[in-house]
């Protein structure tokens, strides 16, 4: 990991294809290496969701590295992370899974799900409504208080969703457009040699909250 670590750091100081492209191998070095990790993660993770198979492939769960920059500012041509997705379905399911992002200084494990399609949305929503007290239960467990503190607070409504009361006791929860949580790492986490385990602690500790998101949209 520290090969790793130290590739992103150059690569947000050189971020061009002519630096890459002379850096290729060191890349590609990288990108095995962190599959293996992602794999190693995926038979942990097997043990406790069963959802996940342990014969999932982990280069179908990691992202490329190569940015789409058609509607972006930002012109750079590569992400200065990697990144991988583990969800029953793949990586580009819409059922609850876990992410792991891998970027100096700003690495996290996460897991949910980001942006849900309007129907997934409203279900999710409405299981909150009825069935609000299970949600609070996971919450306030001790396994995922060690390292998650509820939904991200991130892009909310500013008002109360439609049919649903400004004073609602859960309009807190309510508001969210995304329903994923996220755990930070740092530098020195990630160089830990028991960095897997300690991972799949982390992803084990937040399944209850999948568990409760996979049923809202499949009732």
């Amino acid at each position: 990991m520290n090969r790793l670590i130290n590739f992103l750091e150059q690569l947000k100081l050189n971020n061009n294809k002519e630096w890459f492209e002379a850096n290729k191998n060191t890349y590609l070095e990288c990108k095995f290496n962190f599959e293996k990790i992602v794999q190693e993660i995926i038979i942990g993770i097997s043990k406790f969701d069963k959802a996940i198979l342990p014969t999932y492939d982990a280069k179908k769960c990691v992202f490329r590295i190569y940015k789409d920059v058609r509607f972006s500012k930002d012109k750079s041509p590569y992400k200065t992370n990697f990144g991988a997705s583990i969800n029953p379905g793949g990586k580009r399911s819409l059922i609850a899974g876990y992410y792991l992002h891998i970027e100096p200084n700003n690495s996290f494990i996460a897991g949910g799900v980001y942006m849900p399609i309007p129907e997934h949305l409203a279900a999710i929503r409405q299981e909150i409504d009825y069935n609000s007290s299970q949600l609070l239960k996971i919450f306030n467990s001790k396994g995922f208080k060690a390292f998650f503190n509820g939904f991200d607070e991130i892009d909310k409504l500013k008002s109360a969703p439609k049919n649903y009361d400004k004073n609602h006791p859960h309009i807190k929860l309510l508001k969210n457009k995304h329903f994923t949580f996220s755990s930070h790492l740092t530098n020195k986490m990630i160089l830990n040699k028991n960095f897997v385990s300690n991972a799949i602690e982390r992803y084990k500790s937040l399944y209850p909250a999948l568990v409760y998101l996979r049923n809202a949209v499949e009732k």
